[in-house]
């Protein structure tokens, strides 16, 4: 599945990435500075768009993933430099990192309170750590059809969480957040955080 999956990302990704959320990775990613982490990068969507960071270490478990943003690393205006890993299981000493940065991964970690636990270890004390997820939405009706379409959603979109409430779970991670800025009607929320302490 992670082969199919990664081979269709960046096709099925592309209107909206140049409609909205190109501009809003641009955004997040352009005046981070110093040794950057990025969680889960997939095919690279965020590479072009660093410019003032000295290196990115970008996590991404999936080989196929990996192998599809290769070529982006070779046009990117930073170091970049890939690594077999999940976020559960940080291969970094503490405080090692000046911003971490993570666009639409969330949704699929399997323990997301672990990995946010790692990404707080891996972070300097109030340096930012910022998200861009799509999460579930507080209006009943359509909230309810994310619940009862996720398990299905997961089969095909590689253990993705169409209903998780990323906010919530983020914060009762003792997190300290800056600033959220909701994107279509609050599907899609832009999440500027720092770690305060471990």
């Amino acid at each position: 599945m992670g082969t199919f999956f990664s081979k269709m990302y960046d096709p099925v990704m592309r209107p909206f990435e140049k409609r909205r959320i190109g501009n809003i990775r641009r955004k997040l990613v352009s005046n981070q500075k110093g040794r950057i982490l990025e969680i889960g990068s997939g095919t690279g969507a965020n590479f072009p768009y660093y410019q003032e960071a000295d290196k990115i270490i970008a996590i991404e478990p999936d080989e196929a993933m990996r192998e599809r943003s290769e070529a982006k690393v070779d046009e990117a205006s930073v170091p970049i430099e890939l690594v077999d890993a999940s976020a559960e299981q940080l291969p970094f000493e503490d405080d090692s990192f000046d911003a971490v940065v993570g666009t639409l991964v969330l949704c699929s970690i399997p323990n997301l309170d672990q990995a946010l636990q790692e990404i707080k270890r891996v972070a300097k004390d109030g340096r930012p750590i910022v998200f861009l997820e799509h999460v579930r939405l507080d209006q009943p009706m359509i909230g309810r059809i994310q619940d009862v379409v996720t398990p299905m959603w997961k089969r095909l979109c590689d253990g993705c969480h169409l209903n998780r409430n990323t906010l919530e779970i983020i914060k009762q991670n003792g997190l300290s957040i800056d600033q959220v800025k909701e994107h279509y009607k609050g599907l899609f929320l832009e999440i500027e955080a720092r770690n305060e302490s471990h």
